[in-house]
């Protein structure tokens, strides 16, 4: 109860700061299926995915006194851009990790927004944890984004915005990393439509929050590169998230490197719109299940658009 009262307190409070995205009919995958598909449009976000939600809904929760002395974060993609963003819109002072071999697109995107870069270690493991200690040393915030009631909640807005746009919604479909998104929609989405089907998916590669659920506790996996670099790695240790997943989704679904990047490009055929390879990963795991899905009405959230010009080469070769 108190994760849905967030919620519905979140998608009034964020409402000044972020976009009340479209949900859009594909005539493509409609037929593709069967079916009635919709997809919510997160890659038309502000910074070009739903991590907006979160980060603006976390930093509005603070008191005078956090907002006035700053936050942490460590990031090399969509979280970092959306915490330098939501700092940037409530005026507080910001600065995210990065390791070494970020790319400078994405640095480029979070110091746009004013956020101070500290470059630590060799990847996303030595940012994060060089950025809690400094969290814990000086006494600011850290913002985690995945594992903080706040965060969740600010994704959930998106199932409270897909439940006002699409009657009798039999599905959805989101993609799962740390458990964020899917576990505020799923929680939402399921207090006031118990029978809707929540699917969540992943690719192959680095699945760790479905092994987790399948084991009955978190896991520590080693993840392989994967398209799906926005729900790519671990699951924090005693993270939130874990019991939300375990309770809201009805069914799990892994999908491999070629069938996310025949997904992305369809969609970019179909849908005539960039995505990146989380949203990627959501269209898959559809394709995947079109017999099982045939005269169902299914929602997709397209989680983020936010694809670098040599991932689209890579793709479109």
């Amino acid at each position: 109860m108190e994760l849905l009262n967030n919620i519905l307190d979140a998608s009034v409070r964020i409402k000044p700061f972020v976009r009340e995205t479209y949900l859009n009919h594909s005539q493509f995958y409609s037929e593709l299926i069967g079916g009635d598909v919709w997809f919510k449009l997160e890659n038309h976000q502000v910074t070009g995915s739903f991590k907006a939600r979160g980060a603006v809904n976390k930093l509005l929760s603070l008191s005078k006194e956090e907002k006035k002395e700053g936050v942490i974060s460590a990031s090399t993609g969509n979280h970092g851009a959306a915490v330098a963003y939501a700092a940037k819109q409530l005026d507080i002072p910001c600065t995210i990790y990065v390791p070494q071999n970020a790319s400078s697109t994405k640095l480029k995107n979070m110091e746009n927004y004013g956020a101070s870069i500290n470059i630590h270690g060799q990847d996303c493991v030595d940012a994060e944890k060089k950025a809690r200690d400094e969290s814990i040393k000086i006494n600011r915030p850290y913002i985690s984004p995945y594992n903080d009631i706040h965060v969740i909640a600010g994704q959930g807005t998106i199932g409270v915005e897909v439940e006002s746009q699409c009657d009798n919604l039999d599905t959805i479909i989101i993609s799962v990393g740390g458990g964020g998104l899917i576990g505020g929609i799923g929680a939402y989405l399921k207090s006031v439509s118990p029978q809707i089907n929540i699917i969540g998916c992943s690719p192959e590669n680095s699945a760790v929050m479905i092994h987790s659920i399948q084991a009955g506790e978190i896991l520590d996996m080693e993840s392989k590169p994967t398209l799906s670099d926005g729900t790519a790695g671990g699951v924090e240790e005693n993270s939130i998230t874990f019991p939300i997943c375990k309770d809201v989704i009805d069914k799990l679904i892994m999908v491999n490197e070629s069938e996310i990047q025949q997904a992305m490009v369809n969609y970019i055929k179909y849908e005539h719109s960039l995505i990146e390879g989380a949203a990627g990963t959501a269209i898959a795991a559809l394709s995947k299940l079109k017999n099982e899905l045939k005269s169902s009405k299914v929602a997709v959230v397209i989680c983020g658009g936010n694809i670098s010009i040599n991932n689209l080469r890579k793709i479109l070769h």
